[in-house]
C-alpha cells in the first residue's frame, strides 16, 4: 500500500524511501516489520510515523541518535501530515556521511517520497 517513494544518493550510500497512510500503532508496527523483512540486506531501516498531535513514534535503526527518525519526522511534519509512516532504507556505501550528511540524507529522501 505504499504511496510515495523515493530514492536519495549520497557518497555510495543509497536511501530507498517509501511514505504510506496509516491507521494505527498496530499497522505502522505491521507495516515497519514488513519492510524490515523485505530490506533484511540493508544496513538501516529507520523510520517515524505520526499518529495526530500526541502520538508519533521514530527509529534510527543504529544509526547516531537523532540523526534518521528526527529528521524524518521533521520533514512529515513540515508537509503538515498525518496518520503517515516514512520508512527509509539506507544501503551504506562504504563513505561515512557524519551527523550532518546523515540528517541531510534521511530529510531529502523522506522528502522525495513525500512529494509523490
Amino acid at each position: 500500500m505504499v504511496q510515495g517513494t523515493g530514492i536519495y544518493k549520497d557518497r555510495g550510500s543509497k536511501f530507498l524511501s517509501f511514505a504510506e497512510p496509516i491507521a494505527n500503532e498496530e499497522e505502522a508496527k505491521e507495516r515497519i516489520n514488513w519492510y524490515k523483512k523485505k530490506y533484511h540486506d540493508a544496513r538501516h531501516v529507520c523510520y517515524a510515523y505520526r499518529l495526530g498531535p500526541d502520538l508519533w513514534r521514530t527509529k534510527d535503526d543504529g544509526e547516531p541518535h537523532g540523526t534518521a527518525g528526527l529528521p524524518i519526522l521533521r520533514a512529515i511534519d513540515s508537509a503538515g501530515l498525518d496518520h503517515i509512516l516514512v520508512v527509509v532504507v539506507r544501503y551504506f556505501g562504504g563513505t561515512l556521511l557524519g551527523t550532518g550528511g546523515l540528517m541531510v540524507a534521511y530529510r531529502e529522501a523522506t522528502k522525495l517520497a513525500l512529494v509523490k
